[in-house]
């Protein structure tokens, strides 16, 4: 898909906030993802990268394999995790590609404080069943909000760049699915802008 290709290291040394990691596996379940969406890929996270903190992946998902950061403990649904410690569990335990997208835009200290809201409102909230899953996603695609009381990796990427002020607010944030993240797609971003996709190579 790509023939850019960055190390894990180096992924880790260029991380910035707002930038969006992709994932595309190749279980039964990432498949039924593909299948469903019409996406190339099943999984899609945002970089945290704060002041001399090392850089941390925001996103939300079924398993537990990472601790997180914000709590210590190993939670499913949203979670903030080091982002090293995620390259290593997606690319390997699940046998996942990962790409980065680097998002070109000035973080500003108010855009970092709304980023920093939503981590403490979402943390914790858990990833939706399959059939509450698929029925957000449809209710989506006919531009009804849903719930947030559970929240999908994509839906909960769009409410973080919506909240920072960086995506348009007019579609509802369930009416994204993780393709959407990926370049070539209506994203309307507001006055920034996401780079193609560079494979991330697994570590090791």
């Amino acid at each position: 898909m790509t023939e850019s290709e960055l190390s894990a290291t180096e992924a880790l040394q260029n991380a910035r906030t707002g930038d969006i990691w992709l994932f595309r596996g190749r279980k039964l379940a990432d498949r039924a993802i593909h299948v469903a969406t019409t996406s190339p890929i099943n999984h899609v996270a945002m970089a945290v990268a704060l002041d001399d903190l090392p850089p941390l992946l925001w996103h939300t998902e079924i398993g537990r394999s990472l601790e997180d950061v914000w709590t210590g403990d190993h939670n499913r649904g949203a979670q903030l995790n080091l982002l090293t410690d995620a390259i290593e569990v997606w690319t390997e335990k699940y046998d996942q590609q990962a790409w980065v997208r680097h998002l070109d835009a000035e973080i500003t200290t108010e855009m970092e404080d709304q980023l920093l809201r939503v981590i403490a409102a979402y943390q914790g909230r858990p990833f939706p069943r399959t059939r509450q899953l698929a029925g957000k996603w449809v209710s989506g695609r006919i531009r009804r909000e849903a719930s947030e009381t559970a929240v999908y990796c994509a839906q909960l990427v769009a409410i973080t760049y919506r909240k920072m002020g960086l995506l348009d607010p007019k579609k509802p944030a369930n009416w994204y699915d993780p393709g959407r993240f990926w370049s070539g797609h209506d994203l309307e971003l507001r006055g920034v802008t996401l780079g193609p996709e560079i494979a991330v190579a697994a570590p090791g």
